[in-house]
């Protein structure tokens, strides 16, 4: 058994530690917990107790944060949790390169950087690859960072336009008879890339790019017919795709354009005798070179803590249902 030990770490201010800390120091608590010490405040001291090398982890970390917080960088407590598995897995080296990576600025000055490996995984793909396909399960960051490169691509004259589109499928509910013209007829289906393009670009920017015709948010049938150049292009939710919608969006690339398709496969919303055209898409194009298949899991959800533990306690039934429907087909 490790020897314990104690050692003292010094925060130079009130602001620092506040940050440092947490909400009712929330962020020392994760340290606590997956760290295996015992960390006490006192006032602008902390005091690391627990076996020899996992309080010299400690440490390290918490020099890491605090030279972030220097820098003006915000954390939240799930940073500080994703820092902790970092650690864990003896690559906190990696949290330096990770946090300063950002791919963009939103409209009220936030950097939007990758929150964990799986998300630096697939931006270095997005900025690598024409056509990347982003397979995950729900608060993974998906679509938002998927969003923030093709605005980057478009601030920077990389591109001259984004399209972002998504199958209209219902979710399990039927919407019935909407009122109105047809974009409001299917702008229920597209919300979801609108909050992230408001929340990044801003609304008045946002409709000033739609009414230039550089911007433009629409169901996936539209897409049929047309050659897409000089474009950054976002399939959403590809999941609720057939193989024959996959087939057409992918074969509308163009020159100078890059495509991004997302989805996640435990989330299927078609009928039950209608394959993911997703999941064909992974199945064929697997090994086609220029082609970038990244996979997202549950450690890379930057939601709520609560919805990595839904996410593996339904892959725990799927699992368990798999298993005993094997057993009675033997």
């Amino acid at each position: 058994m490790p020897e314990e030990e104690s050692r003292q770490f010094a925060v130079p201010d009130n602001r620092s530690a506040a940050q440092l800390y947490g909400r009712q120091e929330e962020n020392l608590r994760a340290l606590e917990a997956g760290l295996g010490v015992s960390i006490r405040a006192r006032g602008n001291e902390l005091v690391i107790s627990g076996p020899g090398p996992a309080t010299a982890v400690t440490v390290d970390l918490l020099e890491r944060l605090l030279r972030f917080a220097a820098q003006g960088r915000d954390f939240t407590a799930r940073d500080v949790q994703y820092a902790v598995e970092i650690a864990r897995r003896g690559q906190l080296g990696r949290l330096d390169e990770l946090w300063q990576d950002a791919v963009c600025v939103t409209v009220r000055g936030k950097a939007i950087r990758p929150k964990t490996l799986g998300q630096q995984r697939y931006v270095e793909a997005l900025r690598g690859s024409a056509l990347v396909f982003c397979i995950g399960p729900a608060g993974t960051g998906k679509t938002y960072l998927a969003m923030a490169m093709a605005i980057s691509a478009f601030k920077n004259r990389e591109v001259a336009r984004i399209i972002l589109t998504r199958p209209a499928v219902e979710a399990g509910e039927k919407l019935g008879f909407l009122p109105g013209d047809l974009q409001d007829k299917v702008d229920p289906y597209l919300r979801p890339l609108y909050d992230a393009v408001y929340d990044i670009m801003g609304v008045e920017a946002y409709e000033r790019n739609v009414q230039r015709g550089v911007i433009e948010v629409a169901p996936l049938a539209y897409m049929r017919g047309r050659t897409l150049d000089d474009a950054f292009v976002i399939l959403d939710e590809a999941q609720n795709t057939t193989n024959e919608q996959m087939k057409m969006f992918l074969t509308r690339m163009g020159f100078g354009s890059r495509s991004v398709v997302t989805g996640d496969v435990t989330q299927v919303d078609l009928p039950a005798d209608r394959p993911s055209g997703l999941q064909e898409a992974r199945r064929v194009l697997g090994d086609v070179p220029g082609i970038t298949f990244v996979h997202l899991d549950e450690s890379d959800v930057v939601r709520h803590p609560l919805v990595q533990d839904i996410i593996r306690a339904y892959d725990r039934a799927s699992s368990a249902a798999r298993t005993a429907a094997q057993g009675e087909a033997r």
